[in-house]
């Protein structure tokens, strides 16, 4: 498993019992299904809630990228970069992927976890993202994992209530801050943008002198 995941997925501590016999079943399953399948198709199966599971409004992926500081980016290599960590479509779900994820603080150089709704790459030329912006929250080293945390649960329960505004989140380690943004879909929607930004606000428990940053896409690209 990637550097990432913090432990194996097996030595799991016994928090999701009920899933395991499940799993274990579904992975012999899927080991089965990935022997039988010709190697040429590309279709996933779709990612859905298990019996008894949470369902989330919307199915979401994480994903991690890390790069070489000083080195000019193009979005090209910028993809070439950017990993999939995995998609999931409940609460269980989620904490099965979060409990085993190392925390961006504890996260070395220049990486970035993302979180945006399945379907949504994380980039600014994305269809979802090309026409919206960014809150931009730059927080002092030690405040990273905390925030991302609360920024994502805020998300993941649906608390931005912008409809379908929200495409996803991102956290980047840098060597002097961290920081968080939000990203949504329509950067000229003012009613909007001022909503994220005071939900925020109150998820994130900012100190009032806390500066934000809107920011379009089409500006960062410039």
């Amino acid at each position: 498993l990637p550097f990432f995941f913090t432990r194996l997925k097996d030595d799991d501590s016994g928090d999701h019992d009920q899933n395991e016999e499940n799993n274990t079943q579904k992975d012999s399953e899927k080991e089965k299904n990935d022997r039988e399948k010709p190697q040429s198709t590309t279709k996933r199966k779709a990612v859905v809630p298990g019996p008894a599971e949470h369902p989330l409004q919307y199915n979401y992926t994480f994903w991690y990228s890390r790069r070489t500081p000083g080195r000019p980016t193009s979005s090209q290599s910028y993809e070439q970069n950017i990993k999939q960590i995995g998609t999931f479509a409940s609460v269980e779900q989620f904490w099965r992927f979060y409990s085993h994820m190392v925390r961006p603080g504890d996260l070395t150089g220049h990486s970035d976890f993302h979180l945006f709704k399945e379907g949504i790459k994380p980039m600014w030329e994305d269809d979802a993202n090309k026409n919206g912006g960014k809150w931009i929250i730059r927080l002092r080293k030690g405040l990273a994992s905390r925030c991302w945390e609360n920024l994502i649960l805020a998300m993941l329960g649906e608390q931005f209530m912008v409809g379908e505004e929200i495409c996803g989140a991102v956290v980047s380690v840098r060597f002097q801050e961290d920081i968080i943004s939000i990203w949504n879909k329509t950067a000229s929607d003012q009613a909007t943008t001022a909503r994220i930004r005071d939900t925020l606000r109150r998820v994130l428990n900012l100190p009032p002198n806390t500066i934000m940053e809107y920011k379009t896409h089409t500006d960062s690209i410039k």
